[in-house]
Parts: C-alpha cells; sequence; structure tokens
C-alpha cells in the first residue's frame, strides 16, 4: 500500500497514473529546491514526470537539471507516496506515483532550462514549511 498525502480522490473523477521522481538535495546545511512560477506558484522539490520508456533516475536527473541548472550524484531511493491532484498546465487530473530520492548536487552548469523554474538553497526548516505538498514536506522533515 502506497502512502497517500494530499486530498482524497474525487468521487466519479477519472485520474490519470503519473510516474515521476523528486530529489531531496542537501548541501552545507541547505536544500537545493525549485520554485514555480504560473500557474502553481510554488516551492518545489526538483523533480517531475518519468517518460514513456525513461527509468526513474534517468528522469531523476533529467528534470533536476531542467528545474535548477545543477547536476546531480549518488541518487539514493527514499520511498514512494500518492497524491490526487489538477495538473492545469496538463488539463489533467491525476494519480501522481512520487518516487523520492535524495542525491548531492555536484555542478552548477547554469540557470534552469525549464521556463517558470528558479533554483532557490533554503533550510530545511523553511523547506518543511513552505513546500507545497505535505508528501515532499514529510520527507524531507524525515530526512
Amino acid at each position: 500500500m502506497i502512502r497517500r498525502y494530499g486530498s482524497a480522490p474525487v468521487s466519479g473523477q477519472r485520474y490519470k497514473v503519473r510516474a515521476g521522481a523528486y530529489a531531496i538535495l542537501p548541501r552545507d546545511g541547505q536544500f537545493l529546491m525549485t520554485w514555480q512560477d504560473a500557474p502553481h506558484y510554488e516551492l518545489q522539490l526538483p523533480g517531475g514526470g518519468i517518460d514513456p520508456g525513461e527509468g526513474a533516475i534517468a528522469a531523476l536527473h533529467r528534470e533536476v537539471f531542467e528545474e535548477t541548472g545543477w547536476r546531480i550524484a549518488q541518487p539514493h531511493r527514499l520511498g514512494v507516496f500518492r497524491r490526487f491532484t489538477f495538473m492545469p498546465e496538463y488539463d489533467m487530473w491525476a494519480e501522481k506515483i512520487c518516487h523520492i530520492f535524495t542525491a548531492r548536487p555536484v555542478l552548477r552548469l547554469g540557470p534552469p532550462s525549464e521556463d517558470g523554474h528558479t533554483a532557490l538553497w533554503v533550510t530545511k526548516e523553511v523547506a518543511v514549511a513552505h513546500l507545497y505538498n505535505d508528501g515532499d514536506a514529510d520527507f524531507v522533515a524525515r530526512f
């Protein structure tokens, strides 16, 4: 059984399963996060959807780079959770299966390449208090 965070699924609503890989990235007492502008305006763990035919680790490397401009090393899986949400950028109701990893941010190659994302370094306390979804916040709090 995969633990659920957030709202329960809406009765009668169809959800598309969407798996994603997300990273807790500690360095020098802070955590590398991404701030996403429209349509979300929220602090997030870097990461995102796993494309068809792509493995979770490959998706993690790709998504972290796109959203932060950093390369990572030594990913290690911490766990998984699910949440039910509407994704306005895809006009889709999704059951998100969120695979959480930790990794070392090792090299900044430039700014995020994905529009609407800003890389931020924050303390654990700020991350836990301001991460948009409860699942991400809980994994960081327990890290």
